[in-house]
């Protein structure tokens, strides 16, 4: 029991002892000092709980999809008399039950929107298009922003760039997707971060992940990887712990990174094989050659052995006498 205590899972049937993993979390913290990418740890019955920020990087070769609605967006009830919109009104309305309150009120609601008027400036009527733009963004994913319709004071659009605008309004970290098929392809090395802790497993961080940007795509999908500098690459399994195992590897990404994969495009690579990836051809064809000189070098060796073990076994079989036989 406290051999257990004393101990971190970062996988099945892993573990790493938990002196071993504060120290490499304070040498984690150390290096991230100021940022928002440290981690916080605390004890809960003798188990060591680490969470924060965990840097993700894209490594997708085919686009995602995305979804067109938000599953928590809010349905907004229609307005009813005790609402501020027929508080608006009360002006132009007329008796209560007269047909003339009624046609007014109908004609009135419409323009309970501010409009600008027509001799107002223009930087007016594009901050208007603006706001119209965050409004139906934000209705049609609410995690994210395009900054497409950002601009400066006193700067004019065209026609052809505000269409522009209205085709591209939407955008994870600063690459802009069609909103009309929500297909998306991150840009290669491209980073983004999930707040974890470490008891979440693979399939949970992943999950967690396209939560956060509303990917219709199954977990199943996917993979995570950790790539190093020398090429090396080893898939994350789905019982290992995401977060550990990245505090384990250290905190320098230009030596190692947590990488978004497909899971059928995928592929590991062995240190003894990553340390010949970064050859030109030409060096890598020679060292085939070399290995298949060494090769046959070797089943050269083990034929004269067995010639000779079988030139013996038959010469001791020719002097047996031949009562023996």
């Amino acid at each position: 029991m406290d051999e257990t205590e004393n101990e971190v899972q970062i996988g099945e049937n892993k573990f790493v002892s938990k002196a071993t993993v504060l120290s490499h979390l304070k040498t984690y913290n150390l290096y991230y000092d100021g940022q928002n990418l440290q981690l916080r740890h605390r004890e809960e019955e003798g188990e060591l709980i680490i969470e924060g920020l965990l840097n993700i990087f894209w490594g997708l070769r085919r686009p995602i999809r995305l979804q067109m609605q938000d599953d928590h967006e809010r349905i907004r009830p229609p307005p009813s008399s005790t609402s501020w919109h027929s508080g608006c009104n009360l002006d132009s309305q007329g008796p209560p039950g007269s047909s003339e309150g009624q046609q007014t009120a109908q004609q009135s609601s419409p323009q309970v929107e501010v409009t600008p008027p027509e001799d107002q400036p223009e930087d007016n009527g594009v901050m208007e298009e603006q706001t119209d733009e965050d409004n139906e963004s934000s209705a049609q994913l609410l995690r994210t922003k395009s900054d497409a319709g950002v601009l400066r004071r006193g700067q004019r659009r065209s026609p052809s760039n505000q269409r522009k605008i209205r085709r591209h309004r939407f955008s994870i970290n600063g690459h802009f997707y069609n909103h009309k098929t929500a297909v998306f392809t991150p840009a290669y090395g491209s980073v983004t971060n999930v707040r974890i802790n470490s008891c979440m497993t693979t399939p949970q961080v992943l999950r967690v992940l396209l939560n956060k940007f509303k990917i219709e795509n199954s977990p199943d999908d996917f993979a995570l990887y950790l790539v190093h500098a020398s090429g090396e690459r080893v898939k994350l399994k789905r019982t290992d712990f995401p977060l550990v195992l990245r505090i384990i590897q250290g905190p320098c990404e230009q030596v190692c990174k947590v990488f978004l994969m497909e899971e059928d495009l995928g592929e590991e690579v062995t240190y003894d094989v990553a340390q010949y990836i970064k050859f030109e051809m030409p060096v890598l064809k020679s060292f085939i050659i070399k290995l298949k000189e060494e090769e046959d070098r070797e089943v050269q060796k083990l034929r004269r052995r067995y010639n000779y073990l079988r030139y013996i076994i038959e010469k001791q079989l020719r002097c047996l006498p031949e009562e023996s036989k």
